[in-house]
């Protein structure tokens, strides 16, 4: 930002070897519902955050948010913008690099697995698929209404999630996937979309008395590994794989969006420029870093091919009513394995 930019801008503009809030930014942060329950830390990487990404917290493209932190016991502030500051990034940078920024066709499932590109029912959908297009390269990234939607008293989903429920659950896939298409410059900062389901009140416990050396089966759970965010965060494509093989371990199959995103992650990682290293006899090889859509296409006509099934195309569609290339795992692996009985039956 030029001495020019920052005087035009007026007092609360934001230099870029700015390393501290002045006064008059400090004052209208507060006025923006930051209190003194904030950290120098929390402020100081708010300040950074803004430097990076270019979007204006006075103008609320990007602002900190409290919600209480029960293991901390205090108000823990996070950064969080919308789907529209994450698109102000996404072009910001490609118009930057000359590169091309495009989107494929949004894709909403219902509860048995049939994907579509309109979504008409009254009734929220299961999962939306958004594919982001940088520069040629495809970032596909789906998102479950469950693990999204935001909830109230009486587990009563409200908000714009009880209006446009279609609408949100595609909002959080597109930050998915524009988060994998540009890393670096989205890290650190999720949209109010992805994160309304943080105020979800916490089911209520019962009291009750426990025996002396009795485990408490009410005790809450500790909080399950985010494998995506790990992935994301990860400084090298050896640390994804480690973390592709825990999620696996954990439960997490090849068809699930949880592995096809890190899958995604670890391809992009390997494909950076590094320093070659010795790989372990177990460790997880760039080959499964495979898309497990195009892997059971794959596994389904060469099935089809050895049954003499010449006529796939046409009967996968006349079945699920959908094209082959718009199915998912689950359907593909499907009709691999009637196919199979098919084979042995003759």
């Amino acid at each position: 930002m030029s001495t020019e930019l920052a005087k035009t801008a007026g007092s609360l503009a934001i230099r870029p070897d700015q390393t501290n809030w002045t006064p008059e930014q400090a004052a209208v942060l507060r006025q923006g519902g930051i209190d003194n329950d904030v950290t120098p830390a929390e402020l100081s990487g708010f300040l950074h955050l803004s430097q990076r990404t270019g979007l204006d917290p006075f103008t609320r493209q990007v602002y900190l948010i409290g919600r209480w932190d029960n293991r901390q016991k205090r108000k823990v502030f996070t950064p969080q913008t919308s789907i529209d500051g994450y698109r102000v990034i996404a072009h910001r940078v490609v118009a930057a690099a000359g590169h091309t920024l495009g989107y494929e066709d949004t894709l909403w499932c219902d509860a048995s697995g049939r994907w579509y590109d309109v979504w008409l029912s009254d009734e929220a959908p299961a999962a939306a698929k958004v594919v982001v297009v940088r520069n040629g390269q495809r970032f596909p990234a789906v998102a479950k209404y469950s693990e999204y939607v935001q909830r109230g008293k009486e587990d009563k989903v409200i908000g714009l999630w009880g209006k446009m429920p279609a609408t949100m659950t595609a909002k959080c896939a597109e930050a998915l996937a524009l988060r994998m298409a540009f890393p670096h410059d989205l890290a650190g900062v999720y949209t109010a979309e992805e994160m309304a389901q943080a105020d979800n009140p916490e089911s209520e416990r019962h009291l009750r008395s426990v025996q002396p050396g009795e485990a408490d089966p009410w005790a809450t759970a500790a909080p399950a590994r985010d494998f995506v965010a790990e992935a994301h965060a990860a400084a090298t494509a050896d640390e994804v794989r480690q973390i592709y093989r825990d999620a696996s371990a954990a439960g997490y199959g090849p068809g699930t969006a949880t592995l096809q995103e890190i899958a995604e992650v670890g391809k992009a990682k390997a494909a950076a420029p590094a320093v070659p290293a010795a790989t372990p006899a177990d460790a997880v090889t760039d080959a499964e870093f495979v898309d497990p859509v195009a892997e059971a296409e794959q596994q389904l006509r060469a099935t089809a091919a050895r049954v003499g099934l010449d006529t796939l195309d046409a009967n996968f569609q006349q079945s699920y009513g959908l094209p082959i290339g718009e199915a998912g795992v689950q359907q593909l692996v499907e009709m691999t394995q009637i196919l199979n009985g098919t084979a042995g039956a003759a």
